[in-house]
């Protein structure tokens, strides 16, 4: 999995700067996407506040309610995954500033941004019996991609994953 790639196969790079705040913008590009925005700044709760965001924009998008077991796994992944990645930002970078999450008909993009200098990765061996640290692990296995972005010269990073839609 990469780490470091700007864009992943699936492209859900971000759109041009005013799309995507808050409600649901739908981009009228080559990808049919849609986008959610959701400040973490100062927010008390974190992790919840992301998830029921994340359940939310599924509901919205139609991933829940889940017609199917694969329906309501791949919806579930997602919520998992969001976890994982506010989490993360919670621990080692001094907390998230913005969650986004993108949807298109094939992949679901989540993005975290923090101001952290670290660079996340799976812990390696990584050892199922021993708590903390399966954050990323679970990232990795979970979905088609992720990685972080950074801006030349500006603190902070944007790390991403991308997880299939559901069958």
């Amino acid at each position: 999995m990469s780490t470091t790639r700007q864009h992943p196969p699936g492209d859900l790079g971000r759109e041009s700067e005013g799309a995507g705040d808050g409600a649901d913008a739908a981009s009228s590009g080559p990808v049919d996407r849609r986008w959610r925005t959701l400040p973490l700044r100062g927010v008390s709760g974190i992790v919840p506040t992301a998830r029921d965001f994340a359940r939310q924009a599924l509901r919205d998008w139609g991933w829940l309610p889940a017609s199917s077991a694969d329906r309501r796994a791949a919806a579930e992944d997602v919520l998992l995954v969001v976890s994982e990645l506010v989490t993360n930002a919670c621990l080692h970078a001094e907390g998230p500033e913005e969650l986004r999450i993108a949807c298109t008909s094939k992949v679901l993009r989540v993005e975290v941004v923090d101001g952290g200098a670290g660079q996340p990765a799976p812990r390696t061996p990584h050892r199922a019996g021993r708590p903390g640290g399966h954050g990323m692990f679970i990232v990795q296995r979970l979905c088609l991609d992720w990685g972080v972005q950074r801006v030349s010269g500006e603190p902070g990073k944007t790390v991403w994953a991308e997880l299939a839609g559901p069958a």
